[in-house]
């Protein structure tokens, strides 16, 4: 920090108190009573902007004040605005501050004041220092905004330090410094210093009081925090509105509702801070029903024009699943923050509908609204399952133009967002280059690259890369494990996957979750070892859940085990009555074993329940734009142009001495009908139209929400050597690199 340059004689950059020199320059005398209204100065209560500004600058000039015997307070009231006003510059100020000879303790209290609320705090320690080395002593307006930069920088040893000088200046019991000191400690985790300046305190008022609350809540300490609050004297709407938010930041949703509701009971009137609370929690537990009360509420007292609200009354909707009305209200408003497209994008993203959270995004950009971090790492994810990755390029491109303006690091949360991307939109180098210039890497960044690795069936590297993490010291975690077991899976390494169970259990104590489960069942059901994966669904700590079942029955499609396919399926229908996938899954077990008097009967039970198949659906990104294909589809503007290339295909095919495999059709239909079925799938259609819209030579990436079939997969390898093109396809498991007449899953997925 750039404060040890003011420290000639100690390693500590706030040593310099012991050698202030003693204040021998009084504060100036008050100013001449026609000063405070002197035209120009009567008009920095009007100014808006810089520019105003420096017109009323110009003019404090021209009239002489700057020559006047008071022209300490004309300066005064200018470094005020600047600093402090939501209307000022900083800069500004500090080029006024330069012009000032002997500035006194309200001047140098004003620019401290003023990079204490800024984005830059340390500066405002750093002037703390050149304050004293000036010789003056700070007073009881200085030390609230120190402190206050102290907690917002998180350091709390320099803010013992300052607490010295708050000792030795005998300020402590100014109830604005005290309550400062105790939201310094609290804030910077140091709750024993925080309780102990509480407790020293001879009067404690709501403010002292509510300072602890939120330290207790931030670490967590919410029983330490209620007892406090139940002791206060006095509660006002803000110390009810600490407890709430503590609440909130412990994902304890329902207990912040509760309090809510006893601050109703007890008749304390609910303020914006409340109700944006109250929102965020409603949003959070899915409390619908209450958030329409708080709507309600916001419009009876006239606050629905409230920007802040309106963004929360947004989120609320939207991750209540009410889009359509989380919609109209953000259409509704006359003036959107970045925020509120954050909200909206969030929502949607929320909710699973990514093609909608794109188009928002877009929308965004095109009212000339600049995303911010939090917008990025919002829409990151969409652009992830879209599979966007010519979007998720420029996402990329767009954040590294703008790293200085969005205060970013190569270590933020966003490069791990983009490993992701990049790894989900199909280009795992991408997601490596990026992973490997990182100086600091978490164990979010390396889970993110170990589970890419394992998704596109890249396992010695995933399973490399876990040594190289552990090596580096760090702990895996539940996420880690879920990455290399399906790694595990991917690969088919049965005995590597037992040994990382196992390790996972016994070397790092962790119970495993239906996740784990669901990795081992799917890599011992597939190598055939069905008595064993019996035996650890018999054994599981937590209840096996449809997954697991349901992974028990894919494994008994690929070895034609019937009688057990029953079982499971018999399972999946207990757990998950309307999982129209198990159906399905048991009707082409059946199709594959000739028994079309079940499939019927599976397709009957399906009727009867009303229920619906999920259609097959692929994406393929070509000029920016997402283009959708279901089964059979002709919806598309190119329609005809596609099918004659899939006609094509198929003609390429056959002359190659390709074969269909139609064991999975589920209708008892005759051959040739069930060959057009399979040619008319949504893959098939997608890369139809990856083939008739790019270059020759032009890597094809699509995505499909279902597992890939059989007759597909064996159909594209051919098709990527026929046509010499790389097709690289993500299914609902995994990614499959297909490239001349080979697939990188070495057709076992």
């Amino acid at each position: 920090m750039a404060m040890a340059a003011f420290s000639s004689s100690s390693s500590s950059p706030l040593a310099v108190s012991s050698t202030v020199v003693p204040h021998s320059l009084s504060v100036t005398d008050p100013p001449s009573q026609f000063l405070p209204n002197h035209p120009p100065l009567a008009l920095l209560s009007t100014c808006k902007d810089i520019r105003t500004l420096k017109q009323i600058h110009s003019l404090v000039i021209k009239t002489g004040l700057l020559h006047h015997n008071n022209t300490q307070f004309a300066l005064t009231k200018l470094i005020e605005f600047c600093a402090v006003s939501p209307f000022g510059d900083l800069p500004y100020a500090l080029s006024l501050f330069d012009t000032v000879e002997n500035p006194d303790q309200r001047i140098w209290n004003h620019v401290i004041r003023g990079f204490a609320l800024s984005e830059s705090p340390a500066l405002a320690v750093e002037f703390y220092i050149r304050m004293m080395v000036a010789g003056l002593e700070p007073n009881n307006h200085t030390f609230p905004f120190v402190l206050k930069s102290c907690a917002k920088l998180g350091n709390a040893h320099e803010g013992k330090q300052i607490h010295g000088h708050v000792l030795k200046l005998g300020v402590e019991n100014d109830p604005f410094v005290h309550t400062s000191l105790i939201n310094m400690y609290a804030q910077n985790g140091e709750l024993g210093h925080a309780r102990s300046v509480f407790d020293k305190s001879p009067k404690r008022d709501p403010i002292s009081y509510t300072a602890l609350i939120n330290g207790y809540g931030s670490s967590g300490l919410m029983d330490e925090a209620r007892k406090l609050f139940d002791e206060m004297p006095v509660r006002d709407v803000v110390s009810w509105n600490a407890m709430i938010s503590g609440y909130i930041q412990n994902n304890l949703y329902e207990e912040a509702l509760d309090f809510f509701e006893g601050m109703v009971r007890m008749r304390i009137t609910p303020n914006v801070s409340t109700m944006l609370s109250v929102l965020s929690a409603c949003a959070n537990s899915g409390s619908l029903e209450l958030g329409n009360w708080v709507h309600s509420w916001i419009e009876d007292h006239g606050l629905g024009s409230n920007l802040r609200l309106a963004n929360g009354l947004v989120d609320m909707y939207a991750k209540c699943g009410d889009l359509e009305r989380a919609k109209n209200m953000f259409d509704n408003m006359e003036t959107k923050s970045v925020v509120s497209w954050n909200a909206m994008i969030g929502g949607y993203n929320h909710m699973g509908c990514y093609k909608e959270a794109l188009e928002i995004f877009r929308r965004m950009l095109k009212s000339n609204v600049d995303p911010n971090e939090v917008t990025l790492v919002s829409i990151l994810p969409a652009v992830s399952n879209s599979g966007a990755l010519t979007l998720g390029k420029w996402i990329h491109a767009h954040i590294d133009k703008n790293m200085n303006k969005f205060q970013l690091t190569r270590n933020s949360a966003l490069s791990t967002s983009l490993i992701d991307m990049y790894a989900k939109c199909g280009d795992i180098m991408a997601a490596k280059r990026i992973f490997d210039s990182m100086e600091i890497k978490s164990l979010a960044s390396w889970n993110a690259m170990i589970s890419g690795l394992a998704m596109h069936g890249f396992v010695d590297m995933a399973l490399e890369l876990f040594s190289r993490m552990t090596n580096e010291g760090f702990v895996p975690d539940d996420i880690t494990f879920v990455g290399i077991l399906s790694a595990c899976n991917h690969g088919g390494f049965v005995e590597l996957g037992r040994k990382y169970f196992t390790s996972m259990v016994e070397d790092y104590n962790f119970t495993p979750k239906l996740q784990h489960y669901g990795c081992m069942i799917d890599l011992l059901g597939k190598a055939g070892l069905f008595d064993e994966a019996e035996i650890l669904i018999d054994d599981m700590v937590v209840n096996p859940d449809g997954a697991i079942w349901g992974s028990l029955l894919g494994a008994c499609r690929l070895h034609g085990r019937v009688d057990l396919a029953e079982m499971a399926a018999k399972r999946v229908f207990e757990l998950e009555p309307e999982n129209t996938g198990a159906y399905v899954l048991l009707s082409n077990i059946y199709a594959k074993a000739g028994k079309w008097d079940d499939v019927a009967r599976i397709r009957t039970r399906i009727n009867d329940r009303g229920l619906e198949k999920v259609p097959g659906c692929s994406s393929i990104e070509v000029d920016s734009v997402v283009h959708e294909f279901l089964v059979g589809d002709k919806t598309h503007s190119q329609s005809d142009e596609i099918y004659e290339m899939v006609d094509e295909i198929d003609d390429l095919l056959e002359k190659s001495g390709f074969v269909p495999d139609t064991s999975e059709v589920l209708y008892d239909m005759e051959e040739e009908w069930k060959q057009e079925a399979l040619s008319h799938h949504s893959e098939k259609l997608a890369i139809a139209f990856g083939l008739i819209s790019t270059k020759p030579g032009t890597t094809i990436r699509i995505v499909k929400n279902l597992r890939v079939c059989g007759n597909c997969h064996s159909a594209t390898k051919l098709i990527s050597k026929i046509f010499n093109r790389e097709i690289i396809a993500r299914d609902r498991n995994r990614f499959h690199h297909f490239k001349d007449g080979l697939c990188s899953c070495n057709d076992y997925w």
